[in-house]
């Protein structure tokens, strides 16, 4: 039996059938394309910059005890109600 004398992955398969593809297209096409792909990825920087503040807090808090003791003594501050600690997971069990 013969071996195949280039064994090409799944991904290179897809690059090059992207490849192809885009080269078939005509420049109204990969204008249209290129400008849908720019409002997407500016969507996701924007979406990205506008969270890495709470993953920065979020890494803070899970990696650094005080600030974790902090948030706890600031939730118990606000009095709130049981249904309400039970979303954000901190449920007290009146037992």
């Amino acid at each position: 039996m013969e071996s195949p004398k280039i064994v090409t992955s799944p991904s290179q398969n897809i690059q090059k059938y992207i490849v192809d593809n885009w080269d078939n297209l005509e420049e109204r096409q990969k204008s249209i394309i290129l400008k849908f792909w720019k409002v997407i990825t500016y969507k996701w920087q924007l979406q990205i910059l506008l969270n890495v503040p709470f993953l920065i807090w979020w890494f803070l808090d899970k990696s650094i005890v005080e600030i974790h003791n902090f948030d706890l003594k600031l939730i118990s501050y606000l009095n709130l109600p049981n249904w309400v600690l039970s979303f954000i997971g901190f449920s007290q069990s009146g037992g």
